[in-house]
């Protein structure tokens, strides 16, 4: 199976890298760029404004020589790191202080004091007087009410970039740890998720080729812990049911093939006279009672189909089950008294009223009843009692048969099993009667026990709701 999901997990990782370092050395330096510039600015054009009101107005009042103004011009250059240019109204220079390696027009040419706009500075090289791009504020020099000059500050933008350069250096310390940090992401994502997916992913693949033998390692208790295990049992449970099915199909061919073989055989040698004429009777009888055999099974299989398909509908009613037993047990008087077994009825005094399925719980009755006397001795007896527990109503089938061995006794209820004990004696069974007695009493979300000692006997004891 190809690492797919793998390798887009590794391209998007190289690819969120490189977009943070294009985003960081583009995009974060510029905002950072522009925010030292607006900063620088509006530090500019604050002295710029103080130096225009508080110094260079004197000037136009003779209180200030040119010598004074140049020597104020000089300190805040100092100060500034910056050109200081005081012009008059029409750009005149009127005197400077200029950074090392720039000088000062004698009149600066097109000036026009509002080319600032509605911002504080302006960048450039302003009109081609700088070899660099600087930073540009003005400020009015006014005196009477009236501008007389303008006092402009250059500062070089190579300055704010050099200012750039320390504060980027922690944003790209900052983006390699989270960088690093998404690596380490990374790493735990393809250990706790890719790797449990892909021991999922591939249990799928198995599974769909019919290898339900494959199971997943599990090391987690997490979601992917559950996942796996989950799969894990279903795959067991598929299994089983696959195994299920096959004995299944194997027992009902057997169990259909032996009675038809008989059929088959009696009705041939009848045919072609190896049986005479006289002896028809007998084995007529014979291919009745096989012909019974067949018509138990299919009937046991149906039941059990309505089960299955979930389409059995149960007819609930209140009807006193003391009743329905004691109808149940006279039933079974020809087939008890060759054997001389005896059923001992402790019923309750007065009637025992349930809500359930009347004709449900009779073939539960049936059933139960029929598998007592079959694996009951001779000269025996089989006890049927009726007891009372605050709503519900427990009713008791025992016997003092052969038992069942303990390692059997969960195996029961399975469809078409018979124990080792029971094959000598159930010639007829189809393996399905408990099977339905278990089904019925489920689907009456009740409960059916099972108590037995080998050698001695087996009781099973079944719940029902009370009416009201």
């Amino acid at each position: 199976m190809k690492s797919i999901l793998h390798l887009k997990f590794i391209a998007i990782y190289i690819t969120f890298g490189f977009v943070c370092l294009f985003v960081t050395a583009t995009l974060t330096t510029q905002l950072v760029t522009d925010r030292l510039m607006e900063d620088t600015s509006r530090t500019l054009y604050k002295e710029a404004t103080l130096i225009a009101s508080d110094y260079l107005p004197s000037y136009f009042t003779d209180d200030s020589s040119i010598y004074a103004v140049q020597s104020q011009l000089a300190a805040m250059r100092l100060y500034l790191d910056a050109s200081l240019w005081f012009v008059d109204r029409d750009g005149n220079m009127i005197t400077s202080s200029n950074m090392e390696g720039t000088s000062a027009p004698e009149t600066i040419e097109e000036f026009n004091p509002a080319e600032t706009g509605g911002n504080q500075y302006i960048s450039g090289t302003f009109h081609g007087y700088f070899d660099e791009e600087v930073i540009t504020v003005m400020a009015p020099v006014t005196r009477g009410f009236s501008t007389r000059g303008y006092l402009l500050i250059h500062s070089p933008v190579s300055g704010i970039e050099e200012r750039c350069q320390p504060i980027m250096v922690p944003i790209y310390i900052t983006v390699g740890v989270i960088f690093f940090l998404s690596a380490v992401f990374l790493i735990a994502f393809h250990f706790f998720v890719y790797r449990p997916l892909r021991q999922v992913a591939e249990a799928a693949q198995q599974y769909a080729m019919g290898n339900l033998d494959y199971e997943i390692p599990v090391y987690t208790h997490d979601e992917m812990g559950y996942l796996s295990a989950s799969l894990n049992y279903m795959a067991a449970q598929l299994k089983d049911m696959d195994d299920y099915q096959k004995k299944i199909v194997a027992n009902v061919s057997h169990d259909f093939r032996s009675p038809l073989t008989s059929i088959k055989g009696y009705v041939e040698a009848m045919a072609d006279g190896t049986i005479p004429p006289e002896l028809y009777g007998k084995y007529l009888n014979i291919i009745l009672f096989e012909t019974e055999r067949l018509t138990d099974l299919t009937g046991d299989l149906l039941t059990l189909n309505e089960f299955d398909t979930k389409e059995l509908m149960l007819n609930k009613a209140e009807f006193d089950i003391q009743e329905i037993i004691k109808g149940t047990a006279e039933s079974f008087e020809g087939v008890c008294t060759p054997k001389h077994i005896s059923i001992e009825l402790l019923m309750m005094p007065g009637p025992v009223v349930v809500y359930a399925d009347q004709r449900k719980i009779q073939q539960v009755l049936y059933n139960l009843i029929d598998n007592a006397i079959k694996f009951s001795e001779n000269e025996s007896s089989i006890t049927i009692e009726v007891t009372e527990r605050n709503d519900k109503v427990f009713i008791s089938v025992k016997d003092h048969g052969i038992g069942i061995p303990r390692k059997e006794l969960n195996k029961i209820w399975e469809r078409f099993y018979k124990s080792d004990l029971s094959r000598g004696k159930d010639k007829k069974g189809t393996g399905l009667g408990l099977s339905i007695v278990k089904e019925v009493i489920q689907a009456h979300d009740e409960h059916i026990n099972v108590i037995s000692t080998e050698g001695v006997g087996t009781e099973f004891i079944f719940s029902l709701s009370r009416a009201g």
